[in-house]
């Protein structure tokens, strides 16, 4: 063998061979690219889905704050027109020319006859003192009180008296029948 041919042999077999490297590393670059891409897809389907369902449950929470938002809302809606129609209430009974006016007062003076214990006084509100100076025969009359209009029952030692003004009255009937309110403003 020639020096010749054995440098072509040489040669063409270290050819051959880095052909054989060429294509092994390019096989396997190849499956590395395809294992690569297969992870990014699962990546990205995972990150996907996450994002999906994160998103669900922001609306989910964004619909129940609203929903509470909405809520809150019409309560504060309600308080004020509740508080409106109290307010109403009042300015009705503190008004002098109220119809019924004094017929309201003869039957809580009738009611104070019922309820008094001994010498009791009549402390009437400034409006209706005129009223029940007249109405009220049985008692004493007192100083007056702060009020819409009705009286204080007191006894004469002053441990034991009974609220009959209109401010009372109306608070009391206002607590017991605020559901019935409520219903009728609000059905």
């Amino acid at each position: 063998m020639t020096l010749e041919k054995l440098a072509t042999d040489i040669q063409a077999s270290a050819d051959s061979e880095a052909n054989e490297l060429i294509k092994a590393a390019n096989k396997e670059a190849k499956a590395i690219l395809s294992e690569a891409k297969a992870r990014a897809d699962l990546i990205t389907n995972d990150a996907s889905a996450k994002a999906v369902k994160e998103a669900d449950q922001i609306a989910r929470e964004m619909v129940a704050s609203a929903r509470q938002a909405n809520q809150k809302e019409i309560l504060v809606a309600r308080r004020i027109e509740l508080d409106a129609t109290l307010a109403s209430a009042r300015s009705l009974l503190g008004d002098a020319s109220l119809a019924g006016r004094a017929s309201l007062l003869k039957y809580l003076v009738k009611q104070a006859g019922e309820i008094s214990q001994g010498k009791m006084v009549l402390r009437p509100t400034a409006i209706d003192r005129s009223a029940l100076e007249d109405a009220a025969k049985g008692f004493s009359i007192g100083n007056e009180v702060e009020g819409l209009g009705g009286f204080v029952l007191e006894a004469e030692d002053g441990l034991l008296s009974f609220d009959l003004r209109f401010d009372t009255l109306l608070e009391n009937a206002w607590t017991d029948q605020r559901s019935a309110v409520n219903q009728t403003l609000f059905g």
